[in-house]
């Protein structure tokens, strides 16, 4: 090769150890994360290790030290992602009640998507978490009874009856919850061969009527 083809010839450059080289062999944060959100759709938190993030990933694990610092920032991080998928404000072009269906409809589908992610909340990121951890979770979960009292302070009592919205917002979680968490237990109660998607939407629709009689104003 000749002086001047050296010359113009790039150097690629210098690794340092888990240090991604940007271009095709920078795998990304997002890489990352959709690993570790993978893993949770089957396996609980406890065992979403950072090795068993980077092999899901097929990267390093000094990758993962190297974008998120820890395994309980990269945990924070997929609890972000996840929930960040589901619309917990109002759509403008729905009324309250409208909204309120749709958003009971979207906190089950979530749940059943990502089934270990309160366990990763409560357990992870709470119980055993950090400072910033547990203010970022009672956050997220203030957000969520923010929406319900804006809700309800839309509709003005025509078709929702004023509740506090803390006890509603746990109401509509912990039914969804646990519909996921307690299928060992409800499935032997089910007829064999019954299909587990039309089961699932009676569910919601049970809930749902459920809940809208329960808030009709009295």
């Amino acid at each position: 090769m000749s002086k001047s083809a050296l010359a113009t010839t790039p150097t690629k450059p210098k690794r340092s150890k888990g240090r991604p080289v940007h271009g095709d062999n920078d795998v990304g944060a997002d890489r990352l994360l959709a690993a570790a959100e993978t893993l949770l759709r089957t396996i609980p938190p406890a065992r979403v290790t950072i090795s068993r993030i980077a092999q899901e990933a097929g990267v390093d694990p000094a990758l993962v030290r190297y974008y998120f610092g820890d395994r309980t920032r990269l945990l924070m991080a997929v609890a972000d992602r996840v929930t960040s998928k589901a619309t917990h404000t109002a759509p403008r072009t729905l009324p309250p009640e409208a909204a309120l269906v749709e958003h009971i409809r979207k906190t089950l589908a979530l749940v059943r998507t990502a089934p270990f992610m309160h366990r990763l909340i409560i357990e992870e990121l709470t119980d055993s978490g950090t400072d910033v951890t547990r203010a970022r979770t009672r956050d997220m979960n203030r957000d969520l009874v923010a929406f319900y009292d804006e809700l309800l302070k839309a509709d003005g009592g025509e078709t929702l009856r004023s509740v506090d919205p803390l006890l509603l917002h746990l109401v509509i979680l912990g039914a969804s919850d646990f519909f996921v968490s307690a299928d060992p237990l409800v499935t032997p109660l089910l007829e064999p061969g019954t299909d587990k998607e039309a089961f699932t939407a009676r569910f919601n629709a049970f809930l749902v009527d459920l809940l809208l009689n329960g808030l009709k104003p009295r």
